[in-house]
């Protein structure tokens, strides 16, 4: 784990592998609107309308492709719910979760409006 960075500066490593209950502890205050339960890693944003919405959710799609770690996405008009797990993990926890979820909060941060 490269921990000379925050996590949002960071990026995600192929065959990441599997970090432990401890790591986690250790990654999860860096993330405090988000809820790890050893295999995932979500969190709910909230908008104004469904416009705002979109313009996050296409954000997030340019980031996770650039990254090559995609979250399973759940889009309503006002509310976009992101889960990170690592299938190549074994559907666990990796840190590229933790660092896609740091820059899915920079997103949300910076967002117009915000």
């Amino acid at each position: 784990m490269n921990t000379a960075l925050p996590l949002n500066e960071r990026h995600c490593t192929h065959g990441a592998p599997a970090l432990d209950d401890a790591a986690i502890a250790a990654l999860l205050p860096q993330l405090p609107d988000w809820q790890a339960d050893g295999k995932r890693l979500v969190r709910e944003f909230l908008f104004r309308d469904y416009h705002e919405t979109i313009e996050f959710v296409n954000a997030l799609a340019f980031m996770v492709h650039r990254e090559d770690h995609h979250p399973d996405l759940q889009v309503g008009y006002r509310r976009c719910t992101a889960a990170w797990t690592t299938h190549s993990a074994g559907h666990k926890l990796s840190e590229n979760d933790f660092i896609c979820a740091a820059k899915a909060d920079a997103l949300y941060a910076g967002r117009a409006g915000a």
